[in-house]
């Protein structure tokens, strides 16, 4: 943490029909989703930067090959040191959450995963017990454990794959039995709890002797979280060892030298060199690092310093070197490391982000190391001297916003990072439909920190307004760089209980503007405050809209060690929801259980908290309705009360009354967001902790919406015109383009032969065509046709085959090859995409061109046309525009009219040279099968003198037009990709050439034409 800074068709149709049957349903699974929308997918956008990871590991005798659980992202795995990165786990856990992950040293096909978090801070994630592959991360089983929410270390015998030990911290926010230390004898078939001290106290640490793999030892720490609170230390608190394979146990917490008072949260290991040399970092008074040179019975303190013992809560994690007795390592916030057996740690590692809390070290070599991070995870083979990068996208958002810009940017806050904003596709006119956005590509910040809201200015779309933690708020223009601190009441906070501030500021306090008044931004302590002049000042406009109880605004931390920062401030208004329909009406929600609304613009509150929810839940997210005044969702969360049940209520009057709707969603998958779409009312979708669902009859039932999404926290949703957004906690951003199947859906699509759906505007070179058809069983073939505002077809497509190949565009093997794609005949939803260009020029076979590409015809004119789909016997027409880019202030239709109009009279000079070579080609193969005459040879040659004038004869490679020159075709297609190289009228140069060209090519022309009324070519039938 930085400081400062949507089943098959019956099915479907059966369960939308009435909402009783689904209510005695559970969730459907994934894998029936319904085959209108099974085509779709969410579409990653990065940014690929990590996220927080707690566990990292590696195999000794496969070098390259190792592993790293993303808290929010599954399990990852490099197979090349660290250079390049993939998910093993998407679609196989239940928890997205990874925090521990050991590979069996004997066997490394043989991994183990422990889920969910224990480095107990305020936005951790829960897990599923324990995952295990024998085929190295191909496929994994949950082999037990389920219930221990939160799993520390998992550690494997170094000899005996099949012996397993686990280490529970168990619920992180209650009681239960599922802590402590764990073993399994036989691969996880079955477990032994062989460590327990109580249900309020779990193990966070076990380490396992090298040279005697029955010695064990183990450390509890007696911990709970609550929204307010984070209470560690005393208690069951203390460190433990077994030598007998963790049948029976010793305490050692207060053996001679160990800290005489209170303990809390202790990491420990033993040195593979000499096993009798322990260290432990202990929480303490008077903690810091231990060491013992009698395998545990005496200990001596060696080093307090508090850059190793900060925030034990958070880190206290040590690691011996494997090959050097006196080599030991303590992570912090940073790294460092001691070679005089822990007295000095005055060597500090540089990684490539903060806040460390795993490190894993090839047993044979300590050079070769793979460390985690809030950053993720990087991989050393030098010692630490430098790392890889940690450029994948297991970012943790927060909330995102999507910006008035075209194409829209989408921004938000990542967790120990900076606020980040990147476009949602085409960029530098690049086509960037369905590839994500790679490390260096076009990103920025927006002000802000880690943790907060976005929101930028409905009147200018270059100022952002932007929180995070301990109450900032910045006002960032990115016309011009400038940041101001615009904060309601710039008292600087940290270290501090709640009941001390004026104001509580949440870690993620709300930051809107209202719909209807552009000049009204408001923000949330427990106050609802409203700016309207850009933050200069400040006015309140409500009284406390929280409980407020005493009891949950007092310090936090633990018995030792105070962390008052932001997460833990209570009893705040955590959402906010101004109206779509009435300037002075805003809906406020707190993270204590209370809803109140205001229909005066805060003269006078109500509070409309609904019946049935409980106290101390935290309102998530308000949705006011864009199409009904007097309707709202609200999406609420308890898993801080070791609740993890979804709760999701609607109104429609007011506030008055409430009805839940959770029918159809995972019954421990408890919600972050709801929004509703911006098109149709009562189409709803929501952001769940394991993923995202839709509800196509105002919330009545749910059905999911991943469309193999992995499992993953959705933290906010944004809803576009076309698209829709999600925010994850764990994965990045993911975008959902083109959903108007999930808008134009009614149970009987499902039952039609064949449905085109209306297709989206198109914007040339930034924004395709994309024609989405459903087809109700495969079709022997497919046409679309694309038709002018005339009823002209200017394009058209057939495809026989369910699936085709991918097409390389980048393919260079053969450059002037025409790129074909075609539609598919597969049943279900399937979608096309025209790149807006018409037909290109005439290819013949090996044509090779530089600095072109012919075959990929004009660019079609903005205004109005139609795609028509014909398919098992039936055709279906839609309307749709294409649209200029908007950015383009100064370009008008005129001027695109001129160049489309150059560009086609190009693309058909250009054939004409193509058509030519062709009419050639044929006469001289026709010639070569008659008898040899003076008067054939000759004809032979002149026309070999204009193929060669026409085309460069001799290329036979990409690269020979660099020993060749280029020919006329080649510069009337390269001229023709000049004129189209951006939405422009052409250069008065353009023309010039133009004219030349075509004059060099009507020579030719007329040459050719001479020689083809020769006797000689009408005597063999030419």
């Amino acid at each position: 943490m930085k400081h400062f800074s949507v089943l098959q068709v019956a099915v479907l149709c059966c369960s939308l029909i009435s909402s009783q049957l689904w209510a005695q349903k559970p969730a459907l699974p994934d894998t029936a989703i319904n085959p209108v929308f099974k085509g779709m997918a969410w579409r990653n956008i990065g940014p690929t930067r990590g996220g927080r990871s707690l566990g990292s590991a590696g195999s000794p005798g496969r070098k390259l090959e190792y592993y790293f659980g993303a808290v929010g992202g599954g399990l990852w795995k490099t197979t090349d040191g660290g250079l390049t990165w993939a998910p093993v786990t998407d679609g196989q856990l239940k928890s997205s959450s990874v925090g521990a992950v050991a590979v069996a040293e004997s066997n490394p096909d043989i991994v183990y995963i422990g889920t969910g978090e224990t480095q107990l801070r305020g936005n951790i994630m829960q897990g599923d017990g324990v995952y295990k592959s024998t085929d190295a991360g191909k496929k994994w089983t949950n082999i037990g454990l389920t219930n221990t929410q939160a799993i520390a270390r998992v550690r494997v015998h170094p000899t005996n794959p099949n012996i397993v030990y686990v280490a529970a911290l168990g619920h992180p926010y209650g009681p239960n039995e599922e802590r402590g230390v764990f073993r399994t004898t036989d691969g996880g078939t079955t477990w032994k709890k062989v460590l327990y001290k109580g249900d309020q106290a779990g193990a966070v640490d076990i380490i396992i002797d090298r040279k005697n793999p029955n010695v064990l030892y183990a450390s509890i720490w007696q911990v709970y979280r609550k929204p307010w609170k984070m209470w560690g230390g005393g208690g069951a608190s203390g460190l433990f060892k077994s030598t007998d394979g963790g049948d029976t146990w010793t305490e050692l917490t207060r053996r001679p030298g160990m800290p005489k008072g209170t303990v809390g949260k202790i990491g420990v290991t033993v040195s593979p060199v000499d096993p009798n040399r322990v260290w432990a970092i202990v929480e303490a008074e008077d903690g810091g690092v231990y060491r013992s040179d009698d395998a545990g019975m005496t200990w001596k303190h060696v080093n307090n310093e508090r850059k190793l013992r900060q925030r034990a809560f958070y880190y206290s994690r040590i690691y011996a070197d494997p090959l050097d007795k006196n080599g030991v390592y303590c992570l912090n916030v940073d790294f460092f490391k001691s070679t005089d057996g822990g007295v000095k740690f005055d060597k500090s590692i540089k990684v490539p982000h903060g806040d460390n809390h795993d490190l894993w070290i090839d047993p044979a070599d300590s050079t070769r190391m793979i460390a985690s991070n809030d950053g993720g995870a990087a991989v050393s083979v030098n010692g630490g001297k430098s790392w890889t990068d940690e450029n994948f996208p297991t970012a943790q958002l927060y909330h995102i916003t999507v910006t008035n810009d075209f194409p829209y940017h989408v921004a938000g806050a990542q967790q120990d990072n900076s606020t980040v904003a990147m476009a949602s596709e085409g960029w530098g006119n690049k086509l960037a439909r369905g590839n994500s956005l790679k490390k260096g590509e076009w990103t920025y910040e927006v002000g802000g920190g880690e943790s907060g809201y976005i929101a930028q200015d409905p009147k200018n779309p270059d100022i952002f307004y932007a929180g995070s933690q301990g109450a900032l708020l910045t006002r960032y223009n990115r016309a011009t760089g400038q940041v101001r601190d615009v904060q309601v009441y710039p008292r600087f906070f940290s270290g501090e209980p709640a009941s001390a501030l004026p104001e509580r500021w949440q870690w993620t306090y709300p930051i809107v503007f209202s719909p209807k008044d552009p000049n009204r931004l408001y923000v949330c302590s427990q106050h609802v405050w409203v700016s309207t002049n850009e933050g200069q000042s400040w006015e309140k406009i409500s009284p406390d809209l929280t409980l407020a109880d005493t009891a949950t605004l007092g310090k936090t931390g633990g018995v030792i060690t105070m962390d008052m920062n932001g997460p833990e401030i209570y009893a705040t208004v955590f959402a906010l929801a101004p109206s779509y329909h009435d300037v002075n009406t805003i809906w406020a929600g707190s993270d204590d259980g209370l809803i109140h609304i205001t229909r005066d613009h805060g003269k006078t509150w109500q509070k409309i908290t609904p019946p049935d929810m409980p106290k101390h839940t935290r309102v998530s997210l308000i949705e006011a309705s864009r199409h009904k005044p007097g309707t709202a969702y609200v999406a609420a969360k308890r898993y801080q009360m070791d609740d993890r049940a979804p709760y999701i209520w609607k109104t429609d009057d007011y506030g008055k009354t409430w009805t839940k709707i959770i029918t159809g969603l995972r019954a421990d998958d408890y919600a972050h967001a709801i929004r509703e779409d911006i098109t149709k009312p009562g189409l709803l979708y929501a952001g769940m902790e394991h993923g995202v669902y839709v509800s196509f009859n105002d919330g009545a039932n749910w059905q999911p919406l991943q469309l193999k999404l992995p499992d993953t926290q959705i933290a906010d949703i944004q809803v576009t015109e076309k698209d829709i957004v999600i925010g994850t906690h764990g994965r990045s951003v993911y975008v959902l383009d083109d959903v108007s199947p999930v808008r134009e859906f009614t149970p009987e699509l499902a039952s039609k032969p064949v449905h085109l759906f209306k297709p989206y505007y198109a914007v040339r070179r930034v924004q395709p065509a994309v024609f989405q058809y459903y087809l109700g069983k495969q079709a022997d073939s497919v046409k679309i046709e694309i038709l002018d505002a005339a009823g002209t077809v200017i394009q058209s497509f057939t495809g026989n085959k369910p699936t085709y190949p991918k097409v390389d565009e980048d393919d260079d093997s053969e450059p002037g090859k025409p790129v074909v794609k075609l539609p598919t005949t597969a049943a279900g939803l399937n979608r096309y995409e025209w790149d807006l260009r018409y037909p290109g020029s005439t290819y013949f076979k090996g044509l090779i061109m530089w600095g072109a590409r012919p075959t990929s015809g004009p660019l079609a004119l903005p205004g109005q046309y139609q795609v028509r789909l014909t398919a098992g016997g039936q055709s279906s027409t839609q309307p749709f525009e294409i649209r200029l880019d908007p950015r383009l202030t100064n370009v008008t239709n005129a001027d695109v009219q001129e160049q489309f109009k150059l560009a086609m009279k190009l693309r058909d000079q250009t054939s004409k040279a193509n058509d030519a070579v062709v009419r050639i080609r044929a006469v001289k193969e026709k010639l070569a099968k008659q008898p040899d005459s003076p008067a054939s040879k000759k004809l032979k040659e002149q026309l070999s003198v204009i193929e060669e004038n026409l085309y460069q004869i001799r290329n036979q490679s990409g690269q020979d037009p660099l020993n060749f020159p280029i020919k006329l075709n080649n510069r009337l297609a390269a001229l023709w990709r000049s004129v189209e190289s951006g939405d422009a009228k052409p250069t008065d140069a353009s023309y010039n050439v133009y004219n030349e060209l075509s004059a060099d090519l009507d020579r030719q022309m007329a040459e050719l034409d001479a020689l083809l009324k020769t006797k000689t070519v009408k005597s063999i039938g030419l």
